[in-house]
């Protein structure tokens, strides 16, 4: 079986976690951690980073450092991984899906601007944007860069600067993928304006699962330019140890501390993240190739302002291929080719109501990106003779129909 995802583990991991456990050096505190954090920042062209356990308790601590909570709401995306809302509903707070692109399956900022237009009313004095429906305040987007292709985030911080809300990137997906546009929605040349993914909020957030082109195994990373939510974040982090005397808390914290193992194997991978992006991206031009004459398979795109890093190689199975996107992975994985579906979107989650994700109904594109979507095996160690396999796969399956 050709595997979906697998880690390449640098060749530095070995020699950096062997240095952990015969010093002794095992857990939260450790040379690495700050080493960690320290290249991540200046690889990411931020002041501060901070290490978490996960993606989702980076999100988590990133909403309770800007004192999202009960009473608030946040915009987030129809389609993404059930890790965004949930660490919305962890403050207390509450959620507002909005529909996604069809192109790049990013949150749309026509989108957003459309559902504020109709929804919302906005009081400049006070900076608050209530929901008319809810009556809650709107505080905060969550811009998810979904399958390692950025968001248009020019146009996400219009948005947010007109209306005084925060913006938290969701960047687990896209490790060192570029945005090629300034704040005012310019398009520039690539070589002169590079944005990294996580770069340009308020707060970027990223995971290091074991599928993520940086792997701790288990882990994640709160980034941030602001002095204020990186002190609020550290002591959220660790329990709100009081830093003049430990054991005297000064709030009710989280335990969201790295180890030092983990950040070992991290800095080893952070010093490859460049080859690991050129893997991932020459894998997708393979792809691309192979695949672009197929009916009814529609290939991932990369917008002019953007550099994805293909975190998984994202198709489409249109109606016209002949088959389902279910029965066509069947077929594939009869075939020893491994395949994902794309995320079910929250309007479809069993548990959700419009008390804690509020829509306006129309999720349209995610729900239908949802039925046809399908990623292909995109691991960092995948060869070229893999992606010929699965791709001449496909196109039995295809002449078959």
């Amino acid at each position: 079986m050709i595997p979906l995802n697998e880690p390449r583990i640098a060749k530095n991991a070995l020699k950096y976690v062997t240095d952990c456990v015969q010093t002794g050096w095992i857990s939260s505190a450790g040379a690495y951690i700050e080493k960690f954090e320290i290249n991540f920042a200046k690889y990411l062209g931020v002041k501060h980073a901070i290490t978490t356990t996960s993606g989702t308790t980076a999100l988590h601590l990133a909403l309770a450092s800007l004192g999202i909570g009960e009473g608030d709401e946040v915009i987030i995306p129809a389609l993404t991984m059930m890790a965004v809302p949930f660490a919305v509903l962890y403050t207390g707070a509450s959620c507002v899906s909005i529909d996604v692109d069809s192109e790049i399956f990013n949150i749309s900022p026509e989108k957003i601007k459309s559902f504020i237009e109709k929804n919302c009313s906005y009081n400049p004095d006070t900076k608050q944007l209530i929901n008319k429906y809810t009556n809650k305040h709107l505080k905060a987007i969550i811009p998810v860069h979904t399958y390692g292709h950025p968001c248009d985030m020019a146009d996400i911080l219009q948005v947010a600067k007109k209306y005084s809300l925060l913006v938290i990137e969701d960047a687990a997906e896209a490790h060192g993928a570029e945005y090629h546009k300034d704040i005012s929605g310019k398009e520039s040349n690539k070589d002169t304006i590079s944005h990294k993914a996580g770069s340009m909020g308020d707060v970027g957030c990223f995971s290091f699962f074991a599928n993520k082109i940086i792997t701790t195994g288990e882990g994640g990373m709160l980034v941030t330019n602001s002095d204020g939510i990186a002190e609020k974040a550290r002591v959220l982090k660790d329990l709100c140890h009081c830093p003049e005397r430990r054991f005297l808390h000064t709030g009710v914290g989280f335990n969201y501390r790295m180890t030092n193992l983990q950040a070992a194997l991290g800095l080893a991978q952070l010093e490859e993240i460049q080859d690991d992006i050129k893997i991932k991206r020459e894998m997708a031009q393979m792809y691309n190739e192979l695949l672009k004459d197929i009916p009814g398979i529609t290939t991932p795109i990369e917008k002019p302002w953007a550099k994805s890093v293909y975190w998984m190689y994202a198709i489409l199975v249109e109606p016209d291929f002949g088959i389902s996107r279910d029965s066509f992975m069947k077929r594939l994985k009869e075939q020893g080719v491994d395949t994902r579906t794309f995320f079910i979107p929250i309007d479809k989650q069993p548990f959700f109501n419009k008390k804690i994700c509020f829509s306006d109904g129309d999720c349209s594109v995610s729900n239908s990106l949802s039925e046809k979507g399908l990623y292909l095996p995109s691991a960092l160690t995948i060869t070229k003779k893999q992606i010929n396999k699965v791709c001449s796969s496909i196109k039995k399956i295809s002449q078959k129909l």
